[in-house]
């Protein structure tokens, strides 16, 4: 039977959604729990299919999302890291009534590069798909430290991520490949340009997922968003930094208007 898992903690007034990024689960969260759960009811997610959410198999990005929702608060900030961004800009946009406001962080409304867009090339994503049926464990632990490159703690994040993934069920290929096809498919550039959901979208200098390049760019096609580079951090600015990541969201949080 699949089932959803979803943990809730904190004591603060504002429901905060978390969703984690492609292969991993809520354990990502753990270095900045204690300090948002002052401010925030946390809601910890193990997206379907990966961690303890087991039984779901492949799924589409609406799929996805009209599952987390489904077992959400009435009302929540999202904040979604990765492929956790796209599933909580999805429900920005499929039911803006029920998102407060939108956190997206190393993530991007289209991971896959072209011509006119930085990002993933697309053979680098597809690789990663071939790969996954012949050598998974590598595969993923490709994919983690690519996560952390060029940061000054990077070996000691993707050991941290290595073990997030290791302490729970481990997601079935079908859904990493799933998962993967997601992050080569969706495009939700257009859509998010009409929404009037506060946005927030945070990025690491040194990503080599999310290029910064991404950033001056969603600036003008989403002008009514607000953006922020930790300028040391990679793809996991909330492992490598996380006083500065949890200083920046307040700091949002607490301007008027927001």
């Amino acid at each position: 039977m699949s089932e959803l898992w979803w943990q809730t903690k904190g004591e603060g007034k504002y429901d905060l959604v978390l969703l984690h990024g492609w292969g991993l689960n809520a354990g990502v969260w753990h270095n900045i729990e204690a300090e948002l759960g002052s401010q925030f009811r946390l809601h910890l997610v193990d997206l379907p299919g990966y961690g303890r959410s087991k039984g779901f198999g492949t799924l589409t990005l609406a799929q996805m999302a009209d599952i987390v929702l489904s077992q959400a608060p009435e009302r929540a900030i999202w904040l979604g890291w990765s492929l956790g961004g796209l599933v909580a800009s999805q429900i920005a946009l499929a039911h803006p009534e029920r998102v407060k406001a939108l956190v997206t962080v190393a993530s991007s409304p289209c991971f896959t590069a072209s011509e006119s867009w930085p990002g993933i090339k697309p053979d680098v994503l597809a690789g990663f798909q071939q790969q996954l049926s012949e050598d998974f464990q590598r595969t993923v632990e490709r994919f983690l430290a690519l996560q952390t490159l060029g940061t000054e703690t990077a070996r000691q994040d993707a050991r941290l991520l290595k073990s997030v993934v290791l302490e729970q069920p481990v997601p079935e290929v079908e859904v990493l490949n799933g998962g993967l096809e997601i992050l080569r498919t969706a495009d939700l550039r257009t859509g998010l340009a009409a929404s009037a959901v506060p946005h927030l979208r945070l990025y690491g200098r040194l990503d080599g997922l999310v290029p910064r390049k991404v950033v001056p760019l969603l600036d003008t096609l989403w002008p009514q968003s607000g953006s922020f580079i930790f300028d040391k951090a990679a793809h996991a600015p909330f492992i490598s930094h996380p006083a500065e990541f949890c200083r920046a969201l307040l700091e949002w949080r607490q301007r008027p208007g927001e």
